[in-house]
C-alpha cells in the first residue's frame, strides 16, 4: 500500500463501520482513512464525507478528491429492516455494490471489501456445521441480495480481474455502537438491558442457536482478508467465518454469572422466522487454511469484556 493511497469506508456510521474506521486509522494513520455515510453525524469527525453510494458522480468525486485506492463497502439495509423496505433494500444492497465494483473496472480503485452474511443460507441449507459450498435458498430480501452480490463479486473477479474480497458475517456483537436492524440484534440489546434494568425480553426463543462473533474478531477478519496476498484469497464469492454459536438462554446464563438476579424472558416476533431459516453453526476451514483466519473470543471471554466496557461507558 503506497503512502499516498487512501482508504474509503462507505457506511462508516454503522455498527461495523465505526469500529473499522477507528482500527484502520490506528494502523495506517488518520489522514489515510476517509469515513463516509449517507448523512453527516451531528459533530462530523475529521476526514468524513456525506456520500450516498447510489450517487455515482458524488462517489467518484470523493474517490478522486482523496486518491482512494481501497474501499470497504459496508452500506446496506440489514435483514429485519429490509423486510419492511423491500425494493429500497434491494436497490441499496445491489446497486451500491455495482457502483463500487464498476469503480474498479474503470481503474479508479485497486481493492474492495464487501461483506456478505449467513443470511445467504436458507431453509434447505444444512443448519448444523454449514459448509462453505452448499444449498443456498435465502428467503429474505437481505439474504437474496447478499447471495446475488456474492455471485456478482465472483463474476467481476473472473471477468474483469477485480480484486474483491468478502466474508459472510455471522451475528455481530459490540459495545461501541448500537445495532442497525438485524435479526441477531438481541445479542447486543441484552447486555445494555442487563446493566440498565436487570432484565431483558428476547425477540427470539430460548433455544434459537445462531452463529455469532465479537466485534474485535469481525474487524480482525475484515482487515485480515484485505491484507492477505491476492493468491491466498482463493474464494471470490465470500468466505464462511466462525467464532461461536449460542442461544438466548445460553448468553442469558453467561450474563447471569456477572449480573446477579438477571431475568430473561421471551416474546418471539417476526424475526424468529428469519432466525429459524439460518444456520446454527458454521464450518470455516477454507478461511483458516487460505488466509489464516483465527478467532480470539468465545462466549465467556466476550461476555466479560462486553460488560466491563459497557460499565465504563
Amino acid at each position: 500500500m503506497d503512502q499516498k493511497d487512501r482508504i474509503l469506508v462507505i457506511g462508516a456510521l454503522g455498527q461495523v463501520g465505526q469500529e473499522l474506521v477507528e482500527t484502520l486509522r490506528l494502523r495506517y494513520g488518520t489522514e489515510r482513512v476517509i469515513g463516509s455515510d449517507i448523512r453527516l453525524p451531528e459533530n462530523p469527525p475529521e476526514l468524513f464525507e456525506a456520500v450516498d453510494v447510489l450517487d455515482t458522480e458524488r462517489l467518484l468525486a470523493i474517490v478522486r478528491k482523496y486518491n482512494i485506492r481501497y474501499i470497504y463497502h459496508l452500506a446496506a439495509l440489514l435483514s429485519a429492516t429490509a423486510e419492511q423496505k423491500i425494493k429500497g433494500g434491494w436497490r441499496l444492497n445491489m446497486q451500491g455494490l455495482f457502483n463500487v465494483l464498476d469503480l474498479a473496472v474503470e481503474g479508479h480503485i485497486d481493492k474492495i471489501f464487501w461483506p456478505s452474511s449467513i443470511a445467504v443460507f436458507g431453509p434447505s441449507t444444512p443448519r448444523v456445521d454449514t459448509p462453505q459450498t452448499t444449498v443456498m435458498d435465502p428467503n429474505t430480501v437481505y439474504g437474496i441480495s447478499k447471495l446475488a452480490g456474492e455471485r456478482w463479486c465472483d463474476y467481476y473477479h473472473a471477468r474483469f480481474g477485480v480484486d474483491v474480497r468478502s466474508i459472510r458475517y455471522p451475528g455481530l456483537i459490540g459495545y461501541k455502537s448500537l445495532p442497525g436492524g438485524g435479526t441477531t440484534d438481541y445479542a447486543v440489546d441484552i447486555f445494555h438491558a442487563a446493566l440498565q434494568q436487570g432484565s431483558y425480553t428476547s425477540f427470539l426463543g430460548p433455544d434459537t442457536r445462531l452463529p455469532m462473533m465479537y466485534m474485535p474478531d469481525a474487524i480482525k477478519a475484515t482487515i485480515g482478508i484485505m491484507d492477505a496476498e491476492a493468491a491466498s484469497v482463493k474464494i471470490r464469492s465470500s468466505y464462511n467465518i466462525a467464532s461461536m454459536s449460542f442461544t438466548p438462554a445460553e448468553i442469558g446464563a453467561e450474563i447471569g454469572q456477572h449480573v446477579p438476579g438477571f431475568q430473561l424472558d421471551y416474546a418471539p416476533d417476526h424475526r424468529q422466522a428469519i432466525a429459524d431459516s439460518w444456520p446454527q453453526s458454521i464450518v470455516d476451514q477454507d478461511a483458516r487454511a487460505d488466509w489464516g483466519w483465527q478467532e480470539s473470543y468465545d462466549l465467556a471471554k466476550m461476555t466479560a469484556d462486553m460488560l466491563l466496557n459497557l460499565k465504563k461507558q
